[in-house]
């Protein structure tokens, strides 16, 4: 055994991987109904959105650390008050997250590996309990 490591960012494909996982999340986001209160907490053009999550996920992912390098260090829900994140819009995220690995990362287990701290990370970014008006 050489000894290296394998990250999740190379063993579902890197950066190709990457960008059609992120691509894809945004397109169901601004197209599915059941996702439209995590969409209405969005800016119009969700293109600066996607260029943000797509270079932290890289780093996430154990790619290179784009994220950190551009806008330092990610403190994601601080950067996140800003938006009302109820139940609704966190379990609309996830169903987006979830849908755009099933479709673009083809290992059940490592989609199982990501989806976990994924899923525990929404919950964390939750800022209000109760459903927005």
């Amino acid at each position: 055994m050489s000894g290296e490591t394998t990250t999740l960012y190379e063993a579902i494909g890197g950066d190709a991987t990457v960008k059609a996982l992120t691509r894809r999340f945004y397109e169901l986001m601004d197209t599915l109904p059941e996702a439209a209160h995590c969409r209405a907490i969005h800016p119009a053009d969700l293109s600066g959105s996607e260029a943000k999550f797509y270079d932290y996920l890289t780093g996430y992912l154990g790619g290179p650390p784009v994220y950190v390098e551009k806008h330092g260090h990610p403190m994601l829900r601080r950067r996140h008050f800003v938006a009302p994140i109820g139940p609704a819009e966190r379990d609309e995220w996830l169903l987006c997250f979830r849908r755009s690995m099933d479709e673009t990362i083809e290992n059940p287990k490592l989609r199982e590996i990501i989806w976990a701290p994924v899923e525990r990370l929404a919950f964390h970014m939750q800022n209000q309990e109760a459903e927005n008006p």
